[in-house]
């Protein structure tokens, strides 16, 4: 089967289009930073939802529900935009999506009778948009650089998506969010424009501050990066897509490194789609953190998170991207299995120190001390694990093919990603403990590492493997 298509194609894209191409991470990172992972997922579970175990279960059904559409629409969606062609009419109408849902999230407010509902429901629809989104824009990446550097644009383009995320993380937590308790920010200031900490105002402004970032930083992609012309209309388009898919999922079976690929990708993304869902979460529970703690616990993940996905984006180029996959998910097991060991008054499960006091300071026991240098291996090695996801499937792609192939690579990464957040929302309600619930995600990371060093060692078209 021929691999590898745009990029064969036609010549490199010009620095201005790849760099406009690489600012759709950065537009698109704080929905996954500030709304689904650091700021407003522990905002619902704390605060709105009435409990942590409540929060957490519902905050797991509702991504598993915004996965499933995603993995019954995107191999069709795929399908139907290779047939029309143009991809950035697709990338518009999910982006007034993603804009619309978290534009929503300020009115979930405490005490109202529908913000739990609106919450929930703008959280699904944007995430939805988001996803649909980044798969037709994944879709111009091999159209943008030879075969050899596409490691490197993709883990440049997650690098800047981290960036994007500590730099939100930063104007939330310094500008927007403030202790209820203190009412100041993390910069000792009280909020801006006259928010107020005890209504968690600032944590709700930021579902319309990620839809105006994202709108802002969204824009040189439609400006500047090169489309494929117009082919055919929607209907068109629609009755093509539907026969390009059926005879694709024919075929599929023969080209065993892709099957291989997006089985285990379907199974290790299930993990991490948990992990962002449940990450700012579980933090909080675990110790308590407020506000400030969370922030700055963010803060060191997103910036580890760049550094290992700028790093890994070159070990991508040198060694191959499967051997990066495989290496990012033995590091999110360790440093999993370390931070399912640690609670106020232990480490390692077994080893007793001293628990947080009042009069600390911030993260002033050794156990939240350890808890920290966890996660930043856990941002270290997810980078460079979705980075290098990305360019595998780039290089895997047939002619012709690309778009529906990103959709099969999101179908894969949707088609059960209810599934691992279902488990740990059906467990933490089922235990009533949040770390048993957490811990069923590191059983995804490790089939996924295992199919991943089974898969066929047939060379790629550059000679990589």
């Amino acid at each position: 089967m021929p691999r590898s298509s745009a990029a064969v194609a036609r010549p490199p894209a010009r620095a201005s289009a790849v760099g406009a191409w690489i600012l759709f991470d950065w537009a698109a990172q704080p929905f996954f930073t500030l709304v689904a992972t650091f700021v407003f997922g522990p905002y619902f579970a704390t605060r709105l939802a009435g409990s942590d175990v409540a929060g957490q279960a519902a905050w797991g059904y509702a991504t598993a529900a915004a996965g499933l559409v995603i993995a019954l629409l995107s191999p069709l969606l795929g399908a139907v935009a290779d047939a029309a062609g143009a991809r950035k009419r697709w990338i518009f109408g999910f982006s007034i999506l993603l804009v619309a849902g978290t534009a929503s999230l300020w009115w979930a407010a405490p005490g109202s009778p529908h913000g739990v509902a609106i919450a929930l429901a703008g959280f699904v629809v944007a995430a939805i948009g988001v996803e649909f989104a980044t798969v037709f824009n994944n879709a111009m990446l091999p159209g943008l650089v030879r075969p050899a550097r596409l490691g490197r644009l993709s883990g440049d383009g997650w690098a800047a998506g981290y960036v994007s995320g500590l730099v939100c993380i930063l104007i939330a937590f310094g500008f927007l969010i403030a202790s209820p308790e203190s009412g100041l920010t993390l910069f000792g200031t009280p909020p801006v424009f006259g928010l107020d900490p005890a209504a968690f105002e600032g944590e709700r402004l930021t579902g319309p501050f990620t839809a105006v970032w994202y709108a802002v930083f969204v824009l040189p992609m439609f400006l500047l990066v090169p489309d494929l012309p117009a082919r055919a209309g929607l209907a068109r388009a629609v009755r093509a897509g539907f026969a390009d898919l059926a005879a694709a999922v024919e075929r599929l079976p023969r080209d065993r490194r892709l099957v291989g690929f997006l089985v285990a990708h379907m199974v290790y993304t299930d993990g991490l789609a948990a992990l962002f869902a449940f990450g700012g979460i579980y933090a909080a529970a675990r110790f308590e953190w407020g506000a400030t703690e969370i922030g700055l616990f963010g803060i060191l993940i997103m910036l580890a998170g760049a550094v290992g996905t700028f790093l890994g984006g070159r070990l991508d180029d040198r060694f191959g991207s499967r051997p990066i996959i495989v290496a990012a998910l033995l590091a999110l097991v360790a440093a999993g299995v370390g931070l399912l060991s640690v609670g106020p008054g232990y480490v390692l499960f077994v080893v007793d120190v001293a628990p947080p006091a009042a009069g600390d300071g911030l993260f002033g026991s050794f156990a939240e001390k350890f808890y920290l240098a966890l996660g930043v291996a856990i941002g270290l090695g997810m980078g460079p694990l979705q980075a290098s996801s990305r360019s595998f499937v780039a290089q895997l792609a047939p002619r012709g093919a690309v778009t529906r192939t990103f959709g099969l690579f999101a179908l894969s990464g949707k088609v059960t990603s209810f599934l691992a957040p279902a488990a740990v929302a059906t467990v933490t309600a089922w235990t009533g403990s949040t770390r048993l619930g957490v811990a069923t995600i590191l059983a995804f990371f490790i089939v996924g590492a295992v199919l991943m060093m089974l898969l066929p060692r047939e060379a790629a078209p550059d000679g990589r493997r």
